[in-house]
């Protein structure tokens, strides 16, 4: 009888990838086009169908302070919405129905913008659904993808993971150059259109795999979660013990080791704290940026040829930009300075990130400066600032989701992301309130007329940079990757 070798009897089986794959990368870059598409001519259209329709110059300020207010109001409710969007879906209905139900109201919403009849209440409700829509499964689908694998192919997430962030870059890169243009030639039905049309199509992609995902079944309300251990201890402050913490009350009706996980998230957000305001300018580049945009010469001349620029299409630069800088940074940059002694932590980036922005608003100032004095910059100028932007974005934005995942124990991972948005949301609602008191006329539009808007910003980060400075030596960090005698078990 001939022998088997054991070498084949103990071969471990290649790993496959889930047949649900295609349908999750398919629904989520058709689903990203459709939301960076709409956002890339928003605040042109709010200003030129509703508010300043006639380009008359004495309305300029208030008109584009309206504009920014909708546009960052937007924003904040999409970004507000995964911390409850999750919480639902983990609570009550699953992912797959929460996504499924919610991308339907998401095309609503799309629907509603592109078939405005030129009232400004009606399509105001519709970006209120289209927020609704693209904030009530942002937290999901990613942690969708995580469901698919079980320990015959974990091999395979991180694989998948890079190819689902590559379409989410795919589709916002896509549709900055598209829509604007589109909106250009075309109009705004068809500029809002398309991204409907999109948002259509991720549905239908997303519906067409329902046979093939794992489903995970809703796990009911868990009360030990962050809402309530913070409430129970507000509300029982005069049990507390001496020498006891805030939270630590809370360990009298909670489970020990999550009230330790919330005082880990409590320590996250106030790092979370310093990134308010990045944040509340990110977003600034596909608001005011464009309107000022319109005003500079657009003009990219490349030797062998020339074309024109769109004002919504210079938002390209920062997804090319980030795919440039991500493996710069953390192949090169990073490890350049590790190995000379400087130890990139995720603070010191922070604080690096905050410097940059500065600088990246001190280009747009100047650029602000020169259009308020009658110049007309070449856009070279405002392609700079985005260079700039986006190598903050990687110090800040990556750091932080870094930070709230080697910071917080496992069972508090998916709480840090949602918080985590919601840092997005409020930094937005920083600039949604700005603008409104610009809108209302009186001290603030008076004093933050022109370039001044962009100092002013300039000074706000500046304040947030100099507290970090004085607070982050002072921060306790726990890791709890590195630290496993911390971690929850």
């Amino acid at each position: 009888m001939q022998e088997t070798s054991p070498s084949l009897t103990s071969e471990k089986p290649k790993s496959r990838f889930p047949k649900s794959v295609p349908y999750i990368i398919g629904n989520e870059a058709a689903e990203r086009f459709s939301f960076y598409g709409m956002r890339s001519v928003l605040t042109l259209f709010l200003v030129n169908q509703f508010f300043n329709p006639t380009n008359n110059p004495a309305l300029t300020d208030q008109a584009n302070a309206h504009a920014n207010k909708l546009h960052h109001l937007f924003v904040m409710v999409a970004y507000a919405l995964p911390f409850v969007g999750g919480m639902i879906a983990d609570w009550f209905t699953g992912k797959y129905k929460l996504i499924l139900y919610v991308s339907i109201i998401y095309c609503i919403g799309h629907l509603m913008l592109a078939t405005f009849d030129g009232g400004l209440t009606g399509f105001e409700l519709g970006l209120l659904v289209v927020a609704i829509g693209a904030g009530g499964i942002k937290s999901c689908v990613s942690a969708n993808v995580g469901d698919q694998f079980d320990a015959t192919n974990q091999d395979l997430l991180s694989k998948v993971y890079g190819w689902f962030y590559f379409s989410i870059n795919a589709g916002s890169m896509l549709s900055t150059v598209a829509i604007p243009w589109t909106y250009e030639h075309f109009g705004p039905k068809w500029a809002f259109g398309i991204p409907g049309i999109l948002m259509a199509l991720a549905t239908i992609i997303f519906f067409a795999g329902r046979k093939k995902y794992v489903k995970v079944p809703p796990q009911g309300v868990n009360r030990n979660n962050l809402v309530f251990i913070t409430w129970y201890a507000i509300t029982h402050q005069s049990q507390r013990k001496n020498g006891e913490s805030f939270l630590d009350v809370a360990k009298n009706n909670f489970d020990p080791e999550r009230v330790e996980g919330i005082k880990a998230v409590y320590r996250v957000m106030m790092v979370f704290f310093f990134a308010l305001a990045f944040w509340a300018v990110w977003d600034q580049c596909l608001s005011e940026w464009t309107l000022y945009a319109e005003k500079m010469d657009r003009v990219i001349n490349l030797g062998f040829t020339k074309f024109t620029i769109y004002p919504g299409q210079l938002s390209t630069f920062n997804t090319v930009f980030l795919l440039m800088f991500i493996p710069l940074f953390n192949y090169v940059i990073y490890p350049w300075f590790d190995k000379h002694g400087i130890k990139t932590t995720p603070l010191r980036r922070l604080g690096t990130g905050l410097v940059i922005t500065i600088l990246s608003f001190v280009v747009i100032g100047v650029i602000h400066t020169s259009i308020d004095k009658g110049g007309s910059p070449s856009i070279w100028w405002q392609v700079f600032a985005f260079l700039l932007l986006s190598a903050a974005e990687v110090l800040v934005s990556i750091t932080g989701l870094e930070y709230a995942y080697t910071h917080s124990p496992k069972s508090m991972k998916s709480t840090m992301t949602g918080i985590w948005f919601l840092v997005v949301s409020f930094g937005n609602l920083i600039t949604a309130v700005v603008n409104g008191l610009i809108e209302d006329g009186g001290w603030w539009a008076k004093n933050l007329k022109g370039a001044n808007y962009e100092w002013f910003f300039v000074g706000f980060i500046a304040i947030f940079l100099v507290i970090f400075l004085i607070v982050s030596p002072r921060m306790r960090e726990r890791n709890y990757i590195t630290d496993p005698v911390v971690d929850d078990k």
